[in-house]
């Protein structure tokens, strides 16, 4: 039975489970290869145009399993160092996999979100997260660093430096709400109205252009990496100049609200 699930509950809407929870999702890599491949398989679904990635059980991801678990695949006939290296690379894409889907990345929090498991949630686009979630940048509490599949990037820029640095350096839990307050999740709902939630920003991105859609996260994302404001809009002046020229969805979009309906695009 896989340890990845993925459902289709809405038309346009994938939701990708991890689905361990006596380990709490953690970052076996009998989990973890599956939803590399369940990433790949869902962003090349033309159908989907907006993913929902969410666990069961108390644990959203708890970070690195402390269980016997399964070596890394292909490793036969190497060395330990050339092993340390396969394994970490497989791990280390996780969120440049979340990236490159054209899809937005709602990330459904549904418990602990620990080491790994925090920045496989930075991963995505979208984070909400049910009141029972909690945060840690658990390396530092194992004798490791904090700093791992690009958290040292990514919280920081989410945040800011001087949060960033006081979670990743105490190793402390950062609670549901308190991660609503500091900018971590974009909003915190009750347990059970964790899916729902998530599912109703789902359907609310489906009804936009999926190109427009595809394109803009394309375009957060390089300008959380782009070096100045003169090169941010030279980015997204092309970007628009684009879909404006190679569609009629402004067009559409003029005429559903003279005639008082919701837009059809055609991309």
């Amino acid at each position: 039975m896989s340890l990845v699930r993925i459902e289709k509950p809405d038309p346009g809407t994938s939701v990708i489970i991890l689905d361990r929870p006596d380990r709490m999702n953690s970052m076996a890599f009998e989990l973890m290869v599956p939803l590399h491949e369940a990433f790949l398989e869902v962003g090349a679904d033309n159908e989907t145009t907006c993913v929902v990635l969410t666990g069961t059980g108390r644990g959203f991801c708890s970070g690195a399993d402390t269980q016997h678990t399964e070596p890394p695949p292909n490793i036969a006939g190497l060395t330990l160092t050339r092993i340390a290296t396969r394994a970490m690379t497989i791990l280390a894409d996780l969120v440049p996999a979340m990236q490159r889907m054209p899809q937005p990345v709602i990330c459904a929090i549904n418990g602990a979100a620990i080491g790994g498991g925090l920045c496989l949630t930075l991963g995505a686009d979208i984070r909400i997260a049910s009141e029972s979630a909690y945060f840690r940048a658990a390396g530092i509490n194992n004798g490791l660093t904090a700093t791992e599949l690009g958290l040292s990037f990514l919280l920081p820029r989410a945040i800011g430096s001087s949060r960033a640095f006081e979670i990743m350096l105490t190793g402390r839990d950062v609670t549901a709400r308190e991660a609503a307050e500091i900018g971590l999740v974009s909003k915190v709902v009750p347990d059970a109205d964790l899916m729902t939630e998530a599912l109703a920003i789902a359907k609310q991105i489906n009804g936009w252009s999926a190109q427009g859609v595809a394109l803009t996260k394309r375009m957060m994302w390089a300008g959380l990496e782009t070096a100045s404001l003169r090169a941010a809009i030279e980015l997204e002046s092309h970007t628009q100049l684009f879909v404006r020229m190679t569609t009629k969805n402004f067009e559409e979009a003029v005429k559903a609200r003279k005639e008082n309906r919701p837009p059809e695009f055609k991309d």
